[in-house]
């Protein structure tokens, strides 16, 4: 296993929408064990395949909630409820953290590593992490979620950053 480079905002690989897997293989579960480590070593609480530079739709996350590391293979939100504010970070905007507004509580299907169907649903951090990490799947940063004004002044002070005039 190993540990791989996290893109960063500006890097175009973060708003391409991730291609879906057609098959499990041993290359797709080499990077989901790479992607597992890294997500460890950042640390946080899940990682998106794009976050890599790996346009797949693949997802790793730890709820914190004593079941260890979980993949999602073409994840898809099947169902919302209700609305949470909750300060939320990104591995690809390091350092940085708003109050984001997302849905309470999600339920989500996707593929484990051996293709077997799975669900999972919840709030609090596991919803907000299957969230979040979908959201990356589908090209989305956490910024998209914030009010207009507070982005736009925040995509100003991530471009100046990039361009390394603060």
């Amino acid at each position: 296993m190993a540990t791989l480079p996290i893109r960063k905002f500006g890097d175009p690989v973060l708003r391409m929408t991730s291609k879906p897997v057609d098959g499990m293989d041993e290359g797709i579960r080499a990077v989901v064990h790479d992607m597992i480590e890294t997500m460890y070593a950042a640390p946080g609480v899940g990682l998106a395949a794009n976050q890599v530079g790996v346009a797949r739709r693949i997802a790793v996350f730890d709820a914190q909630d004593d079941l260890g590391a979980r993949v999602l293979i073409n994840p898809v939100i099947v169902d919302t409820e209700g609305s949470y504010v909750y300060e939320e970070g990104c591995l690809s905007i390091p350092g940085r953290y708003w109050e984001i507004t997302r849905p309470a509580k999600v339920t989500v299907r996707a593929l484990d590593l051996d293709g077997a169907e799975v669900v999972y649903s919840g709030d609090g951090l596991l919803g907000r992490v299957l969230q979040h990490e979908v959201a990356h799947l589908d090209g989305g940063l956490l910024i998209d979620l914030l009010p207009k004004r507070v982005r736009k002044n925040v995509l100003q002070e991530l471009r100046d950053e990039n361009l390394g005039l603060r």
